[in-house]
Order: C-alpha cells, then sequence, then structure tokens
C-alpha cells in the first residue's frame, strides 16, 4: 500500500478545501482498521529529552526542553498557536502565539534566527524551545502532549490543529550539589537556565546523525567583586579577570571517568578564537560520575593545572584544577553541567540543583564570555535581586549573581 501516496493526497485535499471540510478527518473508532484516535498530521514532531522539573530561584519549577516540528506536506504552514498539556488531564500549561510564539521559534540548523511570519515550508524544520513553569507546590504531569495549530498559506486555506509527541517526564528529582568553585565569593550564572535565547540553550548540533542539545542546563561561571567588575586592568590579558586562576572543586564525590590537561589558552582574549577541533571544545576539563547516569563536566581548565586521572575517587571539595580560558573559550570561566554520559559530544544535558546559596542580584543585560571583554568597561550593569536570600535546593536562574559558600 503507497502510505505516502495516500497521505499527500489527503493533505492536498485539506489544503484545496474550506475550513469547514475538515471534518472529514474524525478521530477514528473502532472497526475501521485504524487504532482510535488517529489522524493524518501536517507535521513531524519529536522531543530531544525527557522534561525533568528543576526549582528555580523564582520559585517555580522548570521543564525545559525542545519540540522540534518537521513540515510533511507540499504546502506551508504558518504556526499560530503551541499549547504544552498535561496529556492525562488536558489541563494547559503553556500556551505560545503571536509574538510570544515568534521568540520560542526558530530555524532548525539556525537557532538564533526566528522563523520568518512563523511559517514552515514543506520538508523544512524548525525548533520550538519549551519552558512550562509549574507552581512550585503544583503537580507534575507524568506525560506532556503538545497541540499545533497551523494555518494553511494558500488563498482561502483551512487552519489545522492536531495532537503530537506525548512525552513521559523524567521523574526523578535532580541531582543536588555543593559548589563547583572554592574559596566562596560572588558569581555571575551566565547562559543558564531556563531562558530560550542563550548559547547553551540554542546550542542544538547533530552529533553522528542525532539531533541534540548537550548544553541544555549547562552554566559559565564568572567572579565578580564588590563593584559587580568581571575584570580589572587590561582586558587583553587573561590574568586580568576575576576568574582567572581560581580553583575548580568537585561539586560532589565519585570517580574521574575523563580528563585532559594540554590543551592551550585561547590567544585571542578579548575576541573570540577559531573554533577548536570537536575533542577540544570544552579545553582542560574533568568529568565526574557521580551516580548511574550522572556526570559533572568542568570545562575550560589551566593548561597543567588539572590535579586527577581517569579512575581516581575525589572527595566534594577536591581541587580536580584552576579556571582558564582553554579549548572553545574567550575569556576565563567555568563551564559546568551535568551530563548523561561520560562524554560532552555525543550526551544530553540535565537540570541540577545546589545544596546551598544566597541569591543577591541579577545581571541585566545578556553578556557572556564572547563580549566580557569587549565591554568599555568592566563594571556589569547590575541590580539587587528582588528577593533576596537563601536558596536551598535550587538552580540559579540565567544571569542571577549569587554567593557560595566555602566548599
Amino acid at each position: 500500500m503507497r502510505t505516502r501516496t495516500i497521505v499527500t493526497a489527503t493533505i492536498a485535499a485539506l489544503v484545496a478545501s474550506a475550513p469547514a471540510a475538515l471534518a472529514a478527518q474524525p478521530h477514528q473508532a473502532p472497526g475501521t482498521g485504524v487504532r482510535p484516535g488517529t489522524q493524518f498530521s501536517a507535521f513531524e514532531a519529536q522531543v530531544l529529552t525527557r522534561p525533568q522539573a528543576v526549582l528555580g530561584t523564582d520559585g517555580k519549577r522548570h521543564l525545559a526542553y525542545e519540540l522540534v516540528l518537521t513540515g510533511t506536506t507540499p504546502a506551508s504552514l504558518k504556526v499560530t498557536n503551541v499549547r504544552v498539556r498535561d496529556a492525562r488531564t488536558k489541563r494547559v500549561l503553556l500556551s505560545l502565539s503571536g509574538r510570544r510564539l515568534s521568540s520560542h521559534l526558530t530555524k532548525l540548523g539556525d537557532a538564533g534566527t526566528p522563523l520568518k511570519n512563523g511559517v514552515v515550508n514543506g520538508a523544512e524544520a524548525a525548533f520550538v524551545w519549551l519552558d512550562v513553569a509549574i507552581p512550585r507546590r503544583g503537580p507534575v504531569p507524568a506525560r506532556l502532549d503538545h497541540v499545533i495549530t497551523a494555518k494553511v498559506q494558500v488563498k482561502g486555506g483551512p487552519t489545522i490543529s492536531g495532537e503530537y509527541t506525548p512525552v513521559a517526564t523524567n521523574r526523578r528529582a535532580p541531582v543536588v550539589l555543593g559548589p563547583p568553585i572554592g574559596g566562596g565569593g560572588t558569581w555571575f550564572a551566565s547562559d543558564g537556565c531556563c531562558t530560550n535565547d542563550t548559547h547553551h540553550r540554542r546550542g542544538s548540533i547533530s552529533i553522528n546523525g542525532a539531533l541534540m542539545v548537550p548544553q541544555r542546563f549547562a552554566i559559565d561561571w564568572y567572579a565578580l567583586d564588590d563593584q559587580h567588575r568581571s575584570w580589572t586592568g587590561d582586558p587583553t590579558k587573561l590574568t586580568s579577570y576575576l576568574s582567572f586562576g581560581r580553583p575548580v572543586v568537585a561539586a560532589a564525590g565519585g570517580v574521574v571517568v575523563s580528563a585532559r590537561n594540554d590543551v592551550p589558552e585561547t590567544t585571542t582574549v578579548p575576541e573570540p578564537p577559531t573554533p577548536p577541533a570537536i575533542g577540544e571544545t570544552t579545553g582542560n576539563n574533568v568529568i565526574v560520575r557521580v551516580a548511574p547516569g550522572v556526570f559533572l563536566l568542568y570545562g575550560h581548565m589551566q593548561p597543567g593545572s588539572v590535579r586527577v586521572r581517569v579512575g581516581q575517587r575525589v572527595a566534594r571539595g577536591e581541587v580536580l584544577g584552576l579556571i582558564g580560558s582553554s579549548g572553545n573559550s574567550t575569556t576565563p570561566h567555568l563551564h559546568f553541567q551535568v551530563l548523561t554520559r561520560p562524554t560532552f559530544f555525543p550526551a544530553d544535558s540535565t537540570p541540577f540543583a545546589f545544596e546551598r546559596f544566597d541569591l543577591v542580584g541579577q545581571i541585566t543585560r545578556r553578556i557572556w564570555d564572547d563580549d566580557l571583554g569587549l565591554q568599555p568597561t568592566p563594571v556589569l550593569p547590575y541590580a539587587p535581586a528582588a528577593r533576596p536570600g537563601v536558596r536551598r535546593h535550587q538552580m540559579p536562574l540565567d544571569r542571577n549573581v549569587i554567593v557560595f559558600p566555602d566548599a
């Protein structure tokens, strides 16, 4: 049976019809030879991870993940609404439309570019970047599903709506960690959870033919002084950055499964370096297995500073190396994240929480390592936190400024 021909002909009929003709595609009943609830779809849809809730400093639990839509018909389809629901109760948890949808909808392969007019053409693919925020005491659904509404882009074309891609949520609690940096102090959490516009969040890539977002929950850590400066003196020198040389420590005890110590420092600071080979992306790094399927990655350390070897057991708070700017790094910082495998490529990125920290403020403008040293002044734009104070078992959100206890 030529199924593709049937689907194409059916969709073509829908495209040519008035909206009322969509009633000709009912949910199938028993006895039809088709599973109940089955309909033809205008999109192929996939989710790249099992969403896992984490409590953020805003008091909400966040399920951050991606929906990838591919047009499966000859017609162009303008996505007008995306809803995420509790798959069991059908309660809507997130609804995106208008400008809000536009900022969450980008091209596949060019995640920094919004999808023009929200239109997905035949055989084109697009990302929908999702952050489902649930009240702290609200239930986290066991399964989520997605309702996509789109308008067929021909004169008099109908608006069509379909249910897509039920996905089971990850019911495990995120791993709870100690500080990844020794000596305490004030730190800027750059490009972290759970906004959709950071280079970590939108860092989609295909590895060995599999599409993934390996840095979804990664945080880049920068030390700040009491004037909210990240560097002093000459920004072309690595030693001018307050993060440089600070100790990287084990945020949890475990076994070292990967360590590298020979990648040279960036020489183009404060300009971005030429992207390195795939094996040098995280520079000098350590990966520690702390539980089954839970690996901690510490990246961009100084060459020669890594103090541990593969197979070594490390204790929480033990020094692993020193913050540097090796690999794909413009200015000194610690790249830190949780992985599901003992490799940065391939892997999935899952959320984590810290046992304790103080939330003190917020950097009010998007600044990351590619432009940190290019600012006219080392003082970062800062505002006090709306609700400052001690946070326990929470994940810092993007651009939070926090104080870690001395590990």
